[in-house]
C-alpha cells in the first residue's frame, strides 16, 4: 500500500515542475558571450555556474524549482545545498531507475516501509533509504548538473548519492532534465537523525561540455600553485593529491578512526558532540606507513595545501585502481576560494575520508590518494568560500565534521 504522504509530495513536485517548464523560457542576458570568446575577459558561455547564476536560475529562468522557498544560505559559491523532503523510503537495495523507469516506479517495487521525517527520524546504520528532495530541475539546452555529498556528510560516513528519473548514473543529471530529485542515503558508521529540510548533498550546474585538458590544469598550477609541492609533470588526469601520515605540523596527530557502535548523531546540530565519544585519534606510526584496517573508517588529511582560485571550482576525482587497494571514500566538491588568500584560507589541506577494501593496506606518507580536476566558472562568484559565504572548513588542517566540539590532546585519558 503506497504512503499517501509520499504520493501527495510527488503530485506537488510534478505540478511545480510543470509550471517551471512553461515559464523557464526567458530572453538571454545582455552581453552574453559566444563560444569563441572563451579566452577573453568577462562572462563565459561554458563552465560551472557561480552563485549569482544559480540564484538567477531560481528567480528568473526557473530551472531550479522547489516545493518550499529556497533559502539564501543554500547558495554556495558554485553549488546549491539540497534539502530532504517529508518522507524517507527504506528500500531493500540501492538501485538506478534506468532509461525506462522513474524513481517512483522503482520505489513501488522496492520500498519496505516509508517514514514521515517532518519531525525527525532515525536512519539506521547499514540500511538504504531513498528520500525525495524539496528541489527539482527544469534544465534548458546545454545545461546539465552533478551531485555530491556535502563535506559534513562525507565526514560522518553517510553514503549519499543523487538520483533522477530515467537516470543511468548516480550523481549525474543529464542535459535538459525536467523532473524531481532524490537522495539515496545509507549511513555506514553512525546512525543519524534527520529532519525535513536537512541538507546532506549539493548540486553543481554546468553549461556546455566539461573540458578535459591537463594542459589547462598545468597552466593553473603554474599560475596559482593550486596543490603545493606538485610539479607540472605530475599532472595526469587531474592534479595529484597525497596523504600526510607524519603529522609534523599537528604534534603527530594524523587523523581519526571512527568508533564502532557509537551513539546517534543529529545531522542538524553543530558543535554538539564530544570527539572521543565517536572517534579515536590516530597518531603517526613510529616507522613506515599507516595500516588501514578494512573494517574501519578514517579521517586523514592531504600532505599538500590546496587552493581553488576564485575563477575555478574543483572536484576530487573518484578512486583510481592504479593507486592502491583503498579509496578516498567520498569524492568532493571544492568551492572557489577554498584555501585561497583572497578568502582568508591560505594553507588549507584537503580532508580525506578513507577506507581500505577487502584486505589491510599500508598507506605511506606522500602516497597519491586522489586527483583534483579544476574547472573554470562562467564568471567569478559574488561570494567566496570562507569569505562572505558560510564556510565551516576554511583554513582547515585535520578537521572532523562541524557536528563535533573542538578537540584538544589534553582531553585524552
Amino acid at each position: 500500500m503506497q504512503n499517501t504522504t509520499s504520493r501527495t509530495l510527488g503530485s506537488a513536485s510534478d505540478d511545480l515542475l510543470g509550471q517551471a517548464v512553461q515559464t523557464n523560457e526567458v530572453r538571454p542576458r545582455q552581453g552574453s558571450r559566444r563560444e569563441s570568446d572563451d579566452d577573453t575577459d568577462g562572462p563565459r558561455t561554458t563552465g560551472i555556474l557561480p552563485s549569482q547564476e544559480l540564484e538567477r536560475q531560481v528567480k528568473v529562468t526557473k530551472e531550479i524549482v522547489a516545493l518550499e522557498t529556497i533559502q539564501d544560505d543554500q547558495f554556495q559559491p558554485a553549488s546549491l545545498d539540497l534539502r530532504l523532503g517529508s518522507v524517507a523510503h527504506r528500500v531493500r537495495a540501492s538501485f538506478l531507475p534506468g532509461k525506462d523507469a522513474t524513481v517512483q516506479q522503482k520505489l513501488d517495487r522496492l520500498t519496505m516501509h516509508t517514514m514521515d521525517i517532518r519531525n525527525g527520524a532515525v536512519l539506521e546504520r547499514g540500511c538504504v533509504y531513498i528520500i525525495p528532495l524539496l528541489e527539482g530541475l527544469a534544465l534548458k539546452k546545454r545545461t546539465s548538473a552533478m551531485g555530491n555529498p556535502k563535506s559534513s556528510t562525507g565526514r560522518l560516513d553517510i553514503f549519499t548519492r543523487l538520483i533522477t528519473d530515467y537516470g543511468t548514473e548516480f550523481d549525474r543529471v543529464r542535459e535538459q532534465y525536467k523532473g524531481p530529485l532524490y537522495a539515496e542515503v545509507s549511513p555506514r558508521t553512525f546512525s543519524v537523525l534527520v529532519h525535513k529540510g536537512s541538507r546532506l548533498n549539493q548540486i553543481r550546474i554546468r553549461r556546455g561540455n566539461r573540458p578535459n585538458s591537463d594542459e589547462a590544469m598545468k597552466r593553473l598550477q603554474q599560475a596559482f600553485q593550486v596543490v603545493g609541492s606538485i610539479s607540472e609533470d605530475e599532472i595526469r588526469n587531474g592534479v595529484p593529491l597525497s596523504v600526510d601520515v607524519r603529522g609534523a605540523h599537528s604534534g603527530g596527530l594524523i587523523g581519526y578512526k571512527a568508533r564502532n557502535h557509537a551513539g546517534l548523531i543529529d545531522v542538524d546540530k553543530v558543535r554538539s558532540y564530544d570527539v572521543l565519544d565517536f572517534w579515536e585519534p590516530v597518531y603517526a606510526p613510529r616507522v613506515g606507513g599507516l595500516v588501514l584496517d578494512p573494517a574501519e573508517f578514517y579521517i586523514l588529511a592531504s600532505r599538500e595545501a590546496v587552493k581553488v582560485p576564485p575563477t575555478h571550482a574543483a572536484e576530487m576525482i573518484a578512486y583510481d585502481t592504479l593507486i592502491g587497494d583503498f579509496r578516498v571514500h567520498y569524492a568532493g566538491f571544492f568551492d572557489p576560494g577554498f584555501g585561497h588568500p583572497d578568502a582568508g584560507g591560505e594553507g588549507a589541506r584537503a580532508v580525506l575520508e578513507v577506507r581500505s577494501f577487502e584486505v589491510p593496506f599500508v598507506i605511506e606518507h606522500g602516497q597519491v590518494v586522489g586527483r583534483l580536476a579544476y574547472e573554470q566558472l562562467t564568471e567569478r562568484p559574488n561570494r567566496l568560500y570562507g569569505s562572505n559565504a558560510k564556510s565551516s572548513y576554511q583554513g582547515q588542517g585535520i578537521a572532523l565534521s562541524k557536528h563535533f566540539k573542538p578537540f584538544s590532546r589534553s582531553e585524552m585519558p
